[in-house]
């Protein structure tokens, strides 16, 4: 197939490139070239931007386009509206945040009412427009390419390239070993999808000419904060002790919100996303052990200025003997690493 990427060179877009090259699929990216330009030097790359410089996208044709980026709804539209008679299938990557009731509301399936923006233009990416500028984005792609979209909903997208840091703090803190802050309590469920899983997924469905909506997170098994941390403490053979905080109003009054995600406060929906339909589409996932280990290994490929996510040592050593003090104890209640389970 000939395949076109808006992107490709950044995490998720990365590992969709890899793994349609893999397959031996034809690829053109269209992207600023200016993020790891170096990369996929046998490929061929349309040089452009997203907000009207599409020229270079003008009198070509390819089997189907994947768009991965974040773009408010005008910009969307005008992709799609320009690709519309130049492929014969559209891949948009939305977000689980663009349902209504997210990440509130348990056991959301694809039938459930989306968000709606509050202005009709908006120009500006924020935490509270990004769910109803992908939920409008969705619209977009569906209104130009009737028929002949995919829409994937993901939710935490975890693996090499991650450039937020945001899952590799988990292996490189407990590796450090010592007192480790761990939020929500060993059986705090969460969800979450590795980026070449989802990728390799995406290549299937585009292969099979699949369309639809689907969402996207994982895995099939029940997981925990204890059991990724436990994960993690049997992958980097650390001696982490775990001090478990499962009181979110005082992380929260800390201003601990998404730094210590996949625990997210105040979100019973999160970690509870019904995701049956891309199972039965043939969405497969890998060991959290094989995640956490190859993850660590790109982090610490990374110089230390580069590697991102998590909270500092001083400030957890603030928030443990804080929560220490609020119930009186002069030493941190530890848990050992493996007291966590799968669920």
């Amino acid at each position: 197939m000939k395949l076109l990427i808006l992107g490709g060179t950044m995490f998720l877009g990365r590992h969709i490139a890899e793994a349609a090259l893999r397959r031996g699929h034809s690829l053109t990216l269209f992207n600023r070239g200016r993020h790891n330009p170096e990369l996929f030097p046998d490929v061929e790359k349309l040089r452009g931007h997203r907000d009207g410089e599409l020229d270079a996208l003008r009198g070509r044709r390819w089997d189907a386009v994947i768009d991965t980026g974040v773009q408010v709804p005008r910009v969307v539209s005008e992709s799609a509206s320009l690709l519309a008679p130049a492929v014969e299938h559209y891949t948009f990557i939305s977000s689980l945040w663009a349902y209504r009731d997210f990440p509130d509301c348990p056991g959301l399936d694809e039938g459930m009412p989306l968000r709606k923006l509050d202005e009709p233009h908006p120009e500006r990416i924020t935490a509270e427009t990004f769910g109803p500028i992908k939920a409008s984005g969705e619209a977009a792609v569906s209104a130009a390419m009737p028929g002949r979209a995919l829409i994937l909903r993901p939710g935490l997208i975890v693996g090499p390239y991650d450039p937020t840091g945001r899952f590799a703090y988990w292996p490189r803190r407990v590796a450090e070993g010592g007192n480790v802050l761990a939020p929500g309590g060993p059986e705090f469920r969460v969800q979450l999808i590795d980026a070449r899983d989802l990728a390799a997924w995406i290549v299937d469905l585009l292969e099979s000419g699949r369309v639809g909506t689907f969402n996207a997170t994982g895995p099939v098994e029940p997981l925990t904060m204890g059991g990724l941390l436990e994960d993690c403490r049997s992958v980097t053979g650390g001696d982490a002790r775990f001090t478990w905080i499962d009181d979110e109003e005082f992380l929260l009054q800390a201003g601990i919100t998404l730094e210590l995600s996949p625990w997210i406060p105040k979100a019973p929906g999160v970690a509870a996303v019904d995701c049956s339909w891309a199972v039965a589409a043939g969405l497969t996932f890998r060991p959290p052990t094989d995640t956490i280990r190859d993850v660590m290994s790109w982090d610490m490929s990374l110089p230390a200025p580069a590697r991102r996510g998590g909270i500092n040592r001083e400030r957890e050593a603030d928030l443990l003997q804080a929560w220490n003090a609020t119930r009186g104890r002069q030493t941190p209640q530890l848990y050992p690493a493996g007291g966590g389970t799968r669920g």
